[in-house]
């Protein structure tokens, strides 16, 4: 099709004018007869979000995307462009996209009205009928709609009621595409009011023109639920224009969020090859995240995005990445440990409440840390704490005599693979607890450590993160330590 190069050749072809939701309609009915995926690697929407998207589709309806921050909203709307025509005939030259069968603009009518049948043909791909603007507080009508152009006027010597004096703005530029407006609600509301036309009779006006511009767009906005509900950005004339308005949401699973996670993160080959990551703590990582959005030192109304994980997970192959060269290993495996690198990733990304502000980013971090090891740990572990109040043996009883003979346990944050295996080795009892879990020989040294830091977290032992290393010793020596150290330290 795309071969045909003038107005006669695109009538003979029995090619047919279409609207823009028409073809999107008429394309996502085929994908859904075939039970093809319209919205390749959008995991977790399956049941909710996409098929809402789908009857909007269907409806011939505008879009509003309503969601926290990293639920994949304006991934979405760039999926969208798959559900077009691969190509897409216009009036050679048209900035507006023309039809050649339903032209709209005075250069395209023109052109038509001197050559007629043999006016030309350009084909346009559909990755080009995408247009993305992101809604911020300086962006002006000229922007949107158009505007004078005086150099225009000039240049072509026309006088300022001719119309083609317009510089036409992104929307009009967007005729027969998809137009995405990103954050809606940051945009001023004089601005909303220019697309109300736009939306309801789907036309448009600029300046003082009498200009009837029969517009054919898709438009999809995005914004957070907590600005269009409380805030009110979004003016209640436009909102009731927007036909359907779309709920997004976080995962609801680690499963979900594991396997985002996997297939967003930017992990070099050299790093999979030689960097081993234990299931166990891709679990406990996207266990931060899940621990993030119920914690009270964290605005729920901001989110926390799923690039969190993202990015935590690209810093924790880094760290262990980091260790191995510094040590010139080959090879190396993810600890426990290297969740210290990951700090920055989770300070980055959330925001705090006035209580998480007086505990500060860093602290916040480390606690929820510490929350997500408790609850993998009590996954695999029994509860210290119901075993002290039972009548039954302590299964860690020789772990913590080990402590409790004055023994300390340092781990490097960059010890060597063999320095690691060694220190946890040397804790009497802790393997042979491991093993007896269940737990297979390749991750037997992830869950002894594992062990070592939910014991501390039910303060069975302590621990301390000092200088480089993390610290492990007995809760009362520990304490001991403190009080010679009160005592003796000053005199």
């Amino acid at each position: 099709m795309n071969k045909i190069k003038t107005l006669g050749e695109l009538k003979k072809s029995g090619y047919k004018s279409r609207s823009i939701k028409e073809e999107l309609r008429d394309n996502l009915i085929e994908r859904l007869k075939k039970k093809e995926s319209v919205f390749e690697g959008i995991l977790g929407f399956e049941d909710t979000v996409i098929p809402d998207i789908e009857r909007a589709i269907l409806s011939r309806h505008n879009i509003l995307l309503l969601g926290l921050r990293g639920q994949a909203k304006t991934r979405i709307a760039r999926l969208m462009v798959h559900l077009l025509d691969e190509y897409m005939p216009i009036v050679a030259g048209s900035e507006l996209n023309d039809d050649p069968l339903n032209p709209i603009s005075r250069f395209a009518m023109d052109l038509i009205a001197e050559h007629g049948d043999k006016t030309p043909v350009e084909w346009v791909h559909r990755d080009k009928r995408y247009v993305e603007k992101l809604a911020t507080p300086d962006v002006s009508i000229a922007d949107l709609v158009g505007d004078v152009d005086p150099i225009k006027a000039a240049s072509m010597k026309l006088a300022y009621s001719d119309e083609r004096v317009i510089h036409f703005g992104l929307i009009p530029r967007s005729h027969r595409s998809i137009f995405v407006i990103n954050e809606l609600p940051d945009l001023q509301a004089r601005i909303q009011v220019s697309l109300f036309n736009i939306l309801q009779e789907g036309d448009m006006q600029i300046r003082g023109f009498k200009l009837r511009l029969p517009l054919e767009i898709q438009f999809v906005f995005t914004a957070n639920p907590e600005d269009y509900t409380n805030r009110g950005s979004i003016i209640t004339p436009l909102k009731d224009r927007i036909e359907s308005q779309v709920l997004t949401h976080y995962p609801k699973t680690i499963e979900i969020a594991r396997t985002i996670t996997d297939q967003e993160a930017n992990i070099a080959d050299a790093q999979i090859q030689a960097i081993k990551v234990p299931e166990i703590l891709k679990i406990l990582l996207e266990q931060i995240v899940f621990e993030a959005r119920e914690s009270e030192y964290i605005d729920e109304k901001s989110g926390v995005s799923a690039r969190l994980s993202i990015s935590g997970y690209e810093n924790l192959v880094s760290t262990a990445e980091r260790r191995m060269l510094i040590n010139n290993e080959k090879s190396t495996t993810v600890r426990i440990m290297d969740f210290w690198g990951v700090v920055p990733a989770v300070t980055g990304k959330v925001e705090l409440v006035y209580e998480g502000e007086q505990e500060g980013p860093y602290a916040v971090a480390l606690a929820l840390l510490s929350s997500a090891i408790k609850v993998h740990f009590l996954t695999h572990f029994p509860n210290p704490d119901k075993l002290q109040r039972g009548q039954q043996k302590d299964p860690y009883g020789t772990i913590r005599t080990w402590f409790a003979s004055g023994n300390v346990l340092d781990l490097l944050n960059d010890g060597k693979d063999k320095d690691y295996q060694k220190e946890l080795d040397a804790v009497a009892g802790l393997a042979k607890f491991v093993e007896k879990a269940g737990i297979s020989k390749e991750d037997k040294y992830t869950y002894m450590e594992l062990v070592l830091h939910g014991l501390a977290e039910f303060d069975v032992i302590s621990k301390d993160i000092v200088d480089s290393k993390f610290n492990f010793r007995d809760m009362l020596a520990g304490m001991f330590d403190e009080d010679k150290g009160d005592q003796f330290g000053d005199n």
